[in-house]
């Protein structure tokens, strides 16, 4: 009787270990943690593995591995680490309990810096991982609350993570280096790269109940989420770009909380660090987000546009996601076309002085916001605008010029600059007259004359008036250029007669050769 009495004392450990992890009490990023019910142990009814029992009550008998010893660091030394039946291998009935199982045996996390190291236990475990995914895209049921709990646990074991940064050299100079170099790719992707697979076919999957999962993966979990997108692998930064634009359609209450993370990811970036690496992916999401703004635009969103995404034209490294940034300005125009006016004029204020190409992505972009902009708009705007679009042509760099005079090549364009020619041919008649007289490169020469045959053609009479303008101004600074000489002759003839005459006068310090 007594033997019996002991024999069942391992079961009881094993009910209290499973009532301490889902009463709320047990925490959740072990890195091993149990999960099945009390019935589900023993080896008789599924066929699995019977494991020794484990010192640390959150280790459960029956989950795939045994002998695992905790280590103080949080990682587990593995002695046995077994694969568990497949789903076709059992009845329909235990296929929920073998799944919770098998994400439970994926909860370890195994070291991928030194390839030779646990290949049996990691081939075990991407072939469970394989499984998993395979179960959760075939599935015909709705997911419950315990499997919910196990499929988040699961996922954050494996992908939340601090992210070291790679040593590498010469890191970023004005965003041109780091697309030359090869991108750091992560050792442990073998296994990423299912459970990133597994997470997208779970919140695709209309089994997943948005009401239910919402409990689970909360507001801490998207967080967490987004932290990732400065991880250095592109092929990471690309799933989780899938992921959480799927979350976002689906769980309609974290929403807020996507802009409002991805608005405090952007304020840091800014203003604190300049630097991230998934700042394209996250426009790129907000890009289908702001193209499902329903209108008249929510205050919010303006403020996101002028708080946000125009002060992303600041940084150096703008040429790795201008595209994307590009796209989500012109698409707020798009919806609202007042915005114009606020966008063009702060697209001024951050403006490059001495940045050429920087110049010819912010000529790109105002090409695409001009395109959407209604006659009203840009009058509001077209001195301080065509004021810049005048030192453009004149710039330095000849491509800034070049790009400068392609404005004329769009048609809506120049329906508006036609339209309004009285206030800016004035305006920037001395740039065109400078470049057509005397530019050295051929092509910007060329098309500085036929914008100057457009606005002949378009009004000869405001043309001839700005040229005899531009004459005056040129023979008025021809004047003030020959007073300032004779000034400086007389100057220099009185420091003459003084030296010749009986006058002390100082003799400055000859500077030894």
């Amino acid at each position: 009787m007594l033997k019996q009495i002991l024999s069942k004392l391992p079961r009881k450990s094993s009910k209290t270990a499973y009532s301490r992890e889902h009463g709320g009490n047990h925490a959740t990023n072990s890195s091993v943690s149990g999960g099945v019910r009390s019935s589900d142990l023993g080896t008789g009814k599924s066929g699995n593995l019977s494991v020794s029992s484990f010192p640390a009550p959150n280790f459960m008998a029956d989950v795939g591995w045994k002998g695992a010893k905790s280590k103080p660091n949080g990682n587990h030394v593995l002695s046995s680490y077994e694969a568990l039946p497949a789903f076709k291998d059992v009845p329909a009935s235990e296929k929920q309990n073998l799944f919770i199982k098998k994400l439970n045996l994926c909860c370890v996390v195994f070291d991928f810096t030194d390839p030779s190291k646990n290949l049996k236990e990691k081939e075990i475990k991407r072939q469970a991982l394989l499984e998993l995914v395979e179960y959760v895209t075939s599935a015909n049921g709705k997911f419950s609350d315990a499997v919910l709990q196990e499929i988040v646990k699961m996922v954050s074991a494996n992908l939340f993570r601090s992210l070291t940064p790679q040593p590498r050299e010469n890191k970023v100079v004005e965003g041109l280096d780091l697309e030359e170099e090869e991108p750091s790719m992560d050792p442990a992707w073998p296994h990423l790269q299912i459970v990133y697979e597994f997470l997208l076919r779970f919140v695709a999957s209309p089994e997943t109940d948005a009401k239910l999962a919402k409990r689970y993966a909360d507001q801490s979990f998207i967080i967490k989420l987004l932290d990732l997108f400065d991880s250095e692998d592109p092929r990471e930064r690309e799933y989780l770009k899938t992921i959480l634009h799927r979350i976002y359609g689906k769980f309609m209450v974290h929403r807020p909380i996507i802009r409002k993370a991805i608005n405090n990811i952007f304020f840091r970036f800014v203003f604190e660090t300049e630097k991230h690496n998934g700042i394209a992916e996250l426009l790129e999401i907000l890009g289908s987000i702001i193209n499902g703004f329903a209108l008249p635009l929510k205050k919010e969103h303006k403020v996101f546009l002028v708080r946000a995404l125009i002060p992303l034209h600041k940084p150096k490294c703008l040429a790795m996601y201008h595209q994307q940034l590009s796209y989500c300005i012109t698409q707020f125009v798009e919806k609202d076309c007042k915005l114009a006016d606020t966008v063009i004029r702060r697209l001024l204020k951050y403006w490059p002085i001495t940045n050429s190409l920087k110049e010819v992505m912010f000529l790109n972009e105002l090409e695409e916001v001009l395109e959407a902009t209604q006659p009203p708009e840009f009058q509001r705007c077209m001195v301080p605008l065509f004021r810049q679009i005048a030192r453009c042509l004149n710039g330095l760099h000849f491509q800034v010029a070049e790009r400068a005079l392609f404005l004329w090549n769009n048609d809506h364009i120049e329906n508006l600059i036609v339209q309004n020619s009285k206030v800016i041919l004035p305006i920037i008649f001395p740039a065109l007259e400078k470049n057509a007289r005397n530019h050295w490169n051929q092509a910007v020469h060329s098309l500085t004359l036929n914008v100057r045959k457009i606005f002949y053609d378009l009004d000869p009479e405001l043309f001839n008036e700005c040229l005899l303008k531009f004459q005056e101004d040129e023979s008025k600074e021809d004047e003030i250029e020959v007073k300032r000489e004779t000034t400086w002759k007389r100057l220099e003839e009185l420091a003459e007669k003084k030296v010749s005459g009986s006058e002390a006068v100082l003799v400055p310090h000859k500077a030894k050769g």
